[in-house]
Formats: structure tokens, C-alpha cells, sequence
């Protein structure tokens, strides 16, 4: 908790706090996390509005993701060529560092909004003008509803072409380490 309470009578009884939660200071070193609600306090207010929620980065991370995936013309989320093998080696390692889905995924979360840069290789003969605007909408539509965090912007680097070649070479490539 945020707010110290002081014991007061013999019975140790603990006083209210004088700072209601949605001034209190927020806790020193808390990175990675953010603040969606802050909450208020007390019997009178709705049962949902009673305390706080916070969303780990991680977890916009995978929303963005996901719904950027869902996108059609989107091969893979990540950098080009060598960059795709070694994701690939290292997702079939347990262990291997990021998952598959928050790759390529990087987030700036403040209290209330939230900006994405995404690193995608898209498939060969996509327009990539109107794949990056249904990238866009997919991804602040789906962070909006799950999260509740305004997105101010979605970035978009697209890192590589995926040929319908490169499959077939890939696969060798990985069976040879």
C-alpha cells in the first residue's frame, strides 16, 4: 500500500489514511507497469471503481502483437532475414529470451496512454500503404477495448519482403544447424 497507517488506541487499530489512493504517491522504482485506474476509496463508491488496476508492459506487448498478426499480408513480426532465422532458432529453444509474441514489439506506457513501434516483414504483392493502415486500426482498436489505454500512435517499420521462395530456403537453413 502507498499510504503508511498509524496504529492508534492500545487495541492497535489502524487510522485511516489521510491521502486518498487516487493522490497518494506513486511507488519510487516501479517500472514496467501502469497505472490504468487509479480507484477510489471508501463504501459509497460502485464496487468496480474500488481500488486500482495496473498492466504490465509485457502484456500490451502481447496485445499489440496478436493483433497485428491477425492483419492479413503480415508474414511475421521482427527484422528482416537473419533476424527471422535467429528468432526462430531461439523459439524453439525453452527459454530463448522474448517470446514469439512480444517480438518486434516495442511500447512507451504512461498512466493513461500508450505508443507502439512495431518491426514487420510483410508477404510479397501486399499493398503495404493499406496493410499499415488495417495494422493500425486492428492494433488501437484491440488495445483500446482490452486495456482502456489510449493509444497516441502506432509506428510502423516494415523491415523485409517475405518472398514465396524464401520458405523452402529457411527450413534448410535451420535443418543444417
Amino acid at each position: 500500500m502507498t499510504t503508511s497507517a498509524a496504529f492508534t488506541g492500545a487495541k492497535g487499530v489502524p487510522a485511516a489514511p489521510t491521502t486518498p489512493p487516487s493522490q497518494a504517491p506513486r511507488q519510487a522504482g516501479a517500472q514496467g507497469v501502469t497505472t490504468v485506474d487509479a480507484g477510489h476509496k471508501g463504501s459509497d463508491a460502485p464496487a468496480g471503481t474500488r481500488g486500482r488496476t495496473i498492466i504490465a508492459n509485457g502484456v500490451v506487448e502481447k496485445i499489440a502483437g496478436m493483433a497485428a498478426r491477425e492483419v492479413p499480408g503480415v508474414y511475421v513480426l521482427g527484422g528482416g532475414g537473419l533476424s527471422r532465422t535467429l528468432g526462430a532458432v531461439r523459439d524453439r529453444v525453452p527459454g530463448g529470451g522474448k517470446t514469439g509474441l512480444g517480438r518486434g514489439v516495442k511500447v512507451e506506457v504512461g498512466e493513461r496512454q500508450t505508443a507502439i513501434d512495431l518491426d514487420v516483414v510483410i508477404e510479397y504483392g501486399v499493398a503495404i500503404q493499406d496493410c499499415a493502415a488495417e495494422i493500425r486500426e486492428n492494433v488501437i482498436s484491440a488495445l483500446e477495448r482490452i486495456t482502456g489505454l489510449e493509444v497516441v500512435e502506432v509506428n510502423i517499420a516494415v523491415g523485409d519482403v517475405h518472398l514465396p521462395d524464401e520458405d523452402s530456403q529457411q527450413e534448410s537453413d535451420l535443418r543444417l544447424q
